[in-house]
């Protein structure tokens, strides 16, 4: 589909979309003038992780098309918790916790995204504002008449829960009705007209769109991102070692950078669309790259993601680091190093390369979060390591080696 605004040309052609409601007429709307849009973030830890980053960069799509930014937190309805795709109710936190979480959280958005009070800057709002000082007989009779139990126990989020006889508490069953009354609070506080969210959030987006017209009278727009995976279908974000955590506080620089260097070969020209500033034109140049010149590619995609989140001089500074480490060994020293063909199992990698005496010691070190693949922890001594490119294997911060790739005699 081809369109006439800025805003949808850029999220169609870099590959944000996945569904829309009323896309021609919110189109038009988004060629003739600045569209305030939102999306929605639990403060349930102090960082944001990288399964995060695609609504984090449609924010700053929205705001480089010239239209208007929110960042809306849930100081209110992250006291119950977001019951969508989740095995189990969420741990509550109190009132200090999510304070703390949103003040820590913001620090991440102000990387990606311009605040101020002009037209197309970014604003952070709390639904906490207006949810906490909610009186329930009025909300049920004014806001509940508007939706049919048989429908929300229709969608998804709800069934998935259900259909695990997975228990689904009424706190968190009301969700969805608090996710709609936001956009048609955000509509009548900030003239917002658009809600973002991934595949997972259609329903609700849903609700708060019929809410706004049949409270209102007003005409609001949704639009979801696809579902986020890489290519061996694995979720974006998680590693064998947890969350890959925005923050430097929870993830140093050199760990964020190494997990778009690892990024699948498949992966590169989607990420670098979805996750950097680069033209089209360099893209589609990069990810073209044959053979092992792919890992030049992999480096970019490293470098602008890094720079993008965590600042220029920190993606400079782990580029520098892997290009001591692999290249030339840390310290100016060479590593050992260990010809592998095909995958090797850890136990034996770390007692091939030196970096444990024996595998009794190895296991200790596994078992203590200290042995390391490409800055992953380890953490299963069964697990075997796959060697179809250099591997860096450390024990410890100061202990590495590298397993190459080889036919072994």
């Amino acid at each position: 589909m081809s369109y006439q605004s800025d805003l949808l040309t850029v999220l169609g052609n870099r590959g944000y979309i996945h569904q829309q409601t009323d896309a021609v007429a919110f189109d038009a709307l988004a060629a003739k003038q600045i569209v305030p849009g939102y999306i929605g973030f639990d403060p349930t830890a102090p960082s944001l992780h990288v399964g995060s980053l695609v609504q984090i960069m449609l924010l700053r799509r929205l705001q480089q098309t010239g239209h208007k930014p929110i960042v809306l937190m849930g100081g209110g309805t992250g006291k119950i918790g977001d019951p969508s795709f989740k095995d189990e109710a969420r741990k509550l936190l109190g009132e200090d916790g999510i304070k703390a979480n949103v003040a820590s959280i913001r620090r991440i958005f102000e990387r990606f995204l311009t605040f101020g009070d002009g037209p197309t800057d970014a604003v952070m709002l709390d639904n906490a504002d207006w949810l906490d000082a909610l009186e329930y007989i009025p909300f049920l009779r004014d806001v509940g008449q508007h939706f049919s139990v048989n429908r929300m126990l229709s969608f998804d989020s709800v069934k998935l829960r259900l259909d695990r006889e997975q228990s689904l508490s009424f706190l968190e069953f009301n969700y969805m009705i608090l996710q709609a009354y936001d956009f048609l609070e955000l509509s009548r506080r900030a003239g917002c007209r658009l809600q973002m969210g991934g595949s997972d959030q259609w329903g609700n987006i849903v609700n708060g769109i019929e809410l706004a017209r049949r409270m209102d009278g007003t005409d609001v727009f949704g639009l979801t991102t696809p579902l986020i995976t890489t290519a061996d279908g694995g979720k974006m974000g998680k590693t064998m070692s947890g969350a890959v955590w925005l923050h430097e506080d929870q993830l140093p620089h050199f760990d964020y950078w190494q997990f778009w260097r690892n990024a699948d070969d498949r992966d590169v020209g989607r990420f670098l669309r979805l996750f950097t500033d680069l033209p089209l034109d360099e893209i589609r140049r990069l990810e073209a790259l044959p053979g092992a010149e792919i890992n030049e590619a992999k480096k970019v995609l490293a470098n602008e993601a890094t720079a993008m989140c965590r600042g220029r001089a920190a993606a400079e500074e782990a580029a520098e680091t892997a290009r001591r480490t692999f290249e030339e060994g840390s310290g100016g020293a060479a590593l050992p190093t260990l010809t592998v063909s095909g995958s090797i199992g850890v136990l034996d990698a770390l007692l091939g390369l030196g970096l444990v005496k024996s595998k009794g010691e190895a296991k200790r070190l596994i078992a203590g979060g200290g042995a390391r693949v490409d800055g992953e922890a380890i953490g299963d001594e069964a697990a075997s390591i796959a060697v179809t490119a250099p591997r860096r294997l450390s024990a410890g911060k100061k202990h590495h080696g590298m397993l190459v790739p080889g036919n072994a005699d």
